[in-house]
């Protein structure tokens, strides 16, 4: 077992989550709140699925249930953080245009077996990845077009039209949310090893084994979040995906 877990643990797992809180709050980051009601959430939503996981993939009902529940916290968790209007349930596009086609080809060529086991975390992984994207490509998007108005209304006076006109502007910065991905891909086994990696040496595969399934979920990701990125960068461009000014 990796983690030994006993009152020693959930001590110091508090104690961090204070330090979190502490130094957010010292270096007036404004998200001490968000990071402690973050670390509470999270506790109390894995043990509850942790209770709940083994129904959730003895059938199909469940795991249809529980996918579409993931997703659709998804959707408003990435929705309202890159607006607060009432265009933020748009961001169900990005995700599920990057998820939904690279989930149903893994499946439907075997690589991700029908099963609740393995199809839970592999759709867990690829909609925290959309869901990441989507929400670094509508802010950088959204935050640019705001700063460089004069430029998109300087492109309207050429006869551009609006969507060539957001596009030119928007573009270079909602590219900026695949570099997380990439350079956890192109770093992979030299500055970090990842959860699939450590947890399938864990589950006692061999090294080559963990080290295929680990590259296949970054390939994946890559994908995921490639789509959900044009995706957005395509709906804030129409402006479908926008800010109230």
């Amino acid at each position: 077992m990796l983690l030994r877990v006993d009152v020693t643990f959930w001590v110091v797992l508090g104690l961090l989550l204070v330090a979190a809180v502490g130094v957010a709050a010292f270096a007036r980051l404004g998200r001490a709140r968000e990071i402690a009601v973050a670390g509470v959430r999270a506790a109390v939503q894995l043990g509850a699925v942790s209770l709940v996981i083994g129904w959730v993939i003895g059938a199909v009902a469940p795991l249809l249930g529980f996918v579409a529940l993931m997703y659709a916290v998804a959707v408003r968790t990435a929705g309202r953080r890159v607006t607060r209007n009432r265009t933020w349930w748009w961001a169900a596009l990005p995700i599920g245009a990057g998820v939904a086609p690279v989930m149903a080809a893994l499946l439907l060529t075997g690589v991700v077996p029908l099963k609740g086991i393995a199809v839970i975390p592999v759709v867990g992984i690829l909609i925290g990845g959309a869901l990441t994207s989507t929400v670094l490509s509508g802010r950088r998007a959204l935050d640019e077009l705001h700063a460089r108005r004069g430029e998109v209304e300087a492109g309207f006076a050429l006869g551009l039209p609006e969507r060539d006109a957001r596009m030119e502007v928007a573009r270079p910065a909602a590219a900026d949310a695949l570099l997380p991905g990439l350079d956890q891909t192109r770093t992979v086994g030299l500055v970090t090893l990842p959860g699939a990696f450590v947890g399938m040496l864990l589950g006692g595969a061999s090294p080559v084994q963990a080290g295929a399934v680990q590259l296949f979920v970054l390939v994946a990701l890559m994908a995921v979040q490639a789509v959900a990125v044009g995706t957005v960068l395509e709906l804030v461009a129409r402006g479908r995906l926008h800010r109230d000014e």
